[in-house]
């Protein structure tokens, strides 16, 4: 039987990982201090200026969040109409579609104004938090980084102290996720000194990673079938 893209290994994770990393990087760094994928972050901003009274900055952080609840809409409206016997073809087209929007938002950068580029990508983090959220058989996030961080610290304090030799995999998959944001972060924070607006482009070409990243054992099922 031929094999179906596996979105679930730790190398996928990583992947995901540093492109919501260098969304975030992206928008904060070009966009106005404002988040693309990190929706805490945001309604803290928000409440802040709207506790001070600077109605105009507040607004500046109502676009992402709307933009994030509709990219999670049509993301579960994708997800309704695919039922989970076909999810690992439907993977393919949530990234896909991800591509699509982080593409048309590099075009728009340098053409209109910042809500626009800010609620597409916002779009992509709410398409992908929605979608992808398992990582060998077990729940993850590759956006908000506060619960993997939690569950690295306990997989360590179970590995080190506990002996739980079955911890360790927990450790490698929640450091590894970790690893990754922090990659994408840095990578969009060194290269948009250069690069500028079209930083976003070095995302759209992290999701064809891991688009390749999650068809790998069906490339390799067929290189061994030849």
């Amino acid at each position: 039987m031929r094999k179906q893209p596996d979105y679930t290994r730790l190398l996928v994770a990583m992947g995901l990982a540093a492109v919501a990393g260098s969304l975030d990087g992206y928008t904060y760094l070009t966009q106005g201090q404002v988040f693309a994928g990190l929706q805490t972050g945001n309604l803290i901003l928000l409440g802040i200026h709207l506790g001070a009274g600077q109605w105009q900055a507040a607004w500046h952080y109502v676009t992402p969040l709307v933009m994030f609840g509709l990219g999670t809409l049509i993301a579960r409206l994708i997800q309704h109409r695919y039922p989970k016997t076909a999810r690992w073809t439907r993977s393919s087209v949530m990234l896909a579609y991800e591509l699509g929007l982080i593409l048309l938002a590099g075009a728009l950068a340098t053409l209109t104004s910042l809500p626009w580029v800010t609620g597409l990508l916002s779009m992509v983090a709410g398409t992908q938090l929605q979608e992808f959220r398992e990582l060998r058989g077990k729940p993850f996030t590759p956006l908000m980084m506060t619960g993997n961080l939690r569950t690295f610290v306990e997989a360590l304090y179970d590995l080190w102290i506990r002996r739980d030799r079955t911890a360790k995999l927990r450790a490698t998959n929640m450091g590894g996720v970790l690893l990754g944001f922090l990659a994408g972060v840095a990578l969009a924070g060194a290269l948009q000194p250069f690069l500028q607006q079209a930083t976003i482009f070095v995302t759209a070409g992290l999701v064809v990673l891991v688009l390749v990243a999650g068809h790998l054992p069906r490339m390799r099922q067929a290189h061994q079938t030849d």
